[in-house]
This record gives structure tokens, C-alpha cells and sequence, in this order.
């Protein structure tokens, strides 16, 4: 097999996992469920809700904790989603940088 042809499937498996990454979807929460962030596999935050009963104009910092700390465990939960399918990917191969 010529070094080209292989680029080219490369490259092909690499958009098609893109595409699977954007329709995956990964939820993490903070605050016993009180901050919900439901991510897609690209990192793209895809809905935020708020328990109404978190809001109070006297906390406001403790809200926005919340809200850091389930982005933070969002992008977790696609770093190991992304992980898991390049690991599917390359047959459990080990190339440093992307595994």
C-alpha cells in the first residue's frame, strides 16, 4: 500500500470520527445535580441548567463554582470519550501525543 493512500484514509477516518464526536454527547453535574452542562465530543458546550433553587443574589460565587466545576468534569468526560474511540481507532496502538 502506497504511503499516499494510507494519508488518505487517514484523513478519512479522522473526519468521520469529527463527525461521531459532534453527535456525542456527555453530561456531567456539580452540586448533587444543582448545575447540569451537557457537552458534545468537540467540546462544545451544548445545554446549561440551573437548579432555580441554587440562584440567590447572596451566593452568586458558589453558583459560579458550581458552573466551573461541571464544565471542568464535562471537558473530563470528553477527553476520555475522545480517548476511548481514537484507542478503538488504532487497534490499541500507542503514539505519544495522542493516546
Amino acid at each position: 500500500m502506497n504511503i499516499q493512500k494510507m494519508m488518505q484514509q487517514a484523513q478519512q477516518m479522522q473526519e468521520n470520527l469529527q463527525k461521531q464526536l459532534k453527535q456525542t454527547k456527555v453530561e456531567a453535574t456539580a452540586g448533587g445535580g444543582m448545575v447540569t452542562v451537557v457537552m458534545n465530543g468537540v467540546k462544545e458546550i451544548q445545554s446549561l441548567t440551573i437548579d432555580p433553587e441554587v440562584i440567590s443574589q447572596d451566593d452568586v460565587e458558589m453558583l459560579q463554582d458550581l458552573i466551573v466545576a461541571a464544565i471542568a468534569d464535562a471537558q473530563r468526560r470528553a477527553d476520555e470519550l475522545v480517548s476511548h474511540e481514537m484507542g478503538g481507532m488504532m487497534g490499541g496502538l500507542k503514539i505519544p501525543g495522542l493516546t
